[in-house]
């Protein structure tokens, strides 16, 4: 039996060496058991169930400690640290990283992910036969997860993103104990920004579909929504001295997008829900506040700047 990087063997021990530790072997190779890698006193003759790896200087080595997950596992780390050049640095539970190389993650700088962040990830060898962690995919992933019951759907649940694209975000939907979740996209029009890998976003569910994965949105409902956005708009024009913004029905929706944080669709529908509140007035392709007459308070029936005669 050869002993291989990434997995779980039980060995008996063969000697102690002092100040290092315990040799371990199967007859044909020994690996040391070093004394920090010990969770309880042990004796040579006695067999252990160890977890083999390399240490720093690349020799295999052994502990007693548990990883998260062995090779060919599949589990959801969490990002200890991130080097610009070498990727990312996973936590493996046992004191020491795993290293999510820098050609796994995505092209974009602003979608790698964060310190704090959890990937979904499988444990494999470099060329050299070394440790390191490979992306999960959708493949990988689909054995994992579980059909979304239809009561999801409105609901809000929390995902974690597990490829981020342009044209949308696919995520695990998280499901408590059942499994790792559904899996479920946000596209990009449900999505106020580009999410990075491995960052964790609010979702609202707007579909349950046939195969019983998601569709998503991190906005709210549409009557939610409008009340939202039509705040966020009037706090804006609020804050603007002339009490206008170059905005309104006629402008791009990647400008309304950029500004706000909004499809052109929910702009117009927040547009309209202020002026028929008699709260704004539009005039060549900018939107104005209207300002209440001396003496009255501003609600439906105010006139606006450019309508009152001088």
């Amino acid at each position: 039996m050869s002993l291989i990087a990434g997995t779980i063997v039980t060995l008996p021990i063969d000697r102690e060496v002092s100040p290092y530790g315990y040799f371990l072997t199967n007859g044909m190779q020994d690996v040391l058991l070093h004394y920090s890698e010990l969770t309880r006193e042990v004796k040579p003759g006695e067999s252990v169930e160890v977890f083999l790896f390399y240490d720093t200087e690349d020799r295999l080595a052994a502990t007693m400690k548990k990883p998260y997950l062995t090779l060919g596992e599949l589990a959801l780390l969490e990002v200890a640290d991130v080097h610009p050049r070498l990727g990312c640095f996973l936590e493996m539970g046992l004191g020491r990283q795993l290293l999510l190389p820098i050609r796994e993650l995505p092209e974009l700088r602003e979608l790698h992910p964060q310190v704090g962040d959890s990937v979904y990830v499988i444990m494999e060898h470099d060329k050299q036969g070394r440790l390191k962690a490979k992306l999960a995919g959708e493949q990988e992933l689909a054995s994992k997860t579980f059909h979304a019951p239809t009561s999801w759907k409105n609901e809000w649940a929390d995902a974690i993103v597990y490829k981020p694209l342009q044209m949308g975000t696919f995520v695990i939907v998280e499901g408590g104990v059942l499994g790792f979740g559904a899996i479920g996209m946000i596209h990009s029009s449900e999505r106020s920004r580009l999410l990075r890998l491995g960052e964790r976003v609010k979702v609202r569910i707007t579909h349950v579909r046939e195969d019983g994965r998601v569709n998503l949105s991190m906005a709210p409902r549409k009557e939610i929504g409008r009340k939202e956005d039509s705040e966020r708009i009037l706090e804006f024009l609020q804050e603007r001295p002339d009490g206008g913004m170059p905005y309104s029905d006629s402008t791009p929706p990647d400008l309304i997008k950029q500004r706000f944080g909004i499809s052109k669709s929910a702009f117009k529908r927040a547009l309209g829900k202020l002026m028929k509140e008699g709260k704004v007035i539009q005039k060549e392709n900018w939107t104005y506040l209207v300002q209440p007459e001396p003496g009255q308070v501003n609600g439906p029936g105010t006139q606006g700047p450019d309508s009152r005669k001088s």
